[in-house]
């Protein structure tokens, strides 16, 4: 039987600054990333990214806004694994300085380029930065994975 993971990301920007909030994960994928996470049995996928954001960065997010999805599906097992992305500029509350997932910062949008980004976030990228893309899709098996296809 095939699985489906169900997973979620928040580009938070700084009205004042126009800085975004990322993340340095420790954990796989490594590397920069916005926060999010996995969606838990009987969540929202809004209300689970609220919830992951606070718990990684220590802010209270509203009014997200849907971006779009990356899906990727497995040829071989029909397993998926989906991210649903959002954004917002509406946050309150103070910055947490460590958190279990990797340390948060605020950054410039055009010094992501030169950081070392997650694997999986360069795949959401585009979605979060293109407004007529809506989804990105690539498919995958043991041996290889395609290019990520934004539609």
């Amino acid at each position: 039987m095939a699985k489906v993971e169900l997973t979620n990301m928040v580009m938070i920007i700084d009205r004042e600054s126009n800085r975004v909030l990322v993340q340095e994960r420790t954990k796989s994928p490594q590397g920069i990333t916005f926060p999010g996470g996995h969606v838990e049995p009987g969540e929202s996928i809004v209300d689970s990214a609220v919830r992951e954001v606070r718990e990684e960065t220590g802010l209270e997010i509203k009014n997200l806004k849907y971006c779009g999805v990356i899906h990727w599906c497995n040829t071989q097992s029909d397993d998926r694994y989906l991210a649903f992305l959002y954004r917002t500029s509406d946050y309150s509350g103070k910055l947490s300085e460590n958190s279990r997932e990797g340390e948060v910062f605020w950054t410039e949008m055009e010094k992501l380029e030169s950081m070392e980004l997650s694997e999986n976030f360069q795949d959401c990228l585009p979605v979060f930065l293109v407004e007529n893309y809506s989804e990105g899709f690539s498919q995958w098996n043991s041996s290889q994975q395609n290019p990520m296809e934004y539609r």
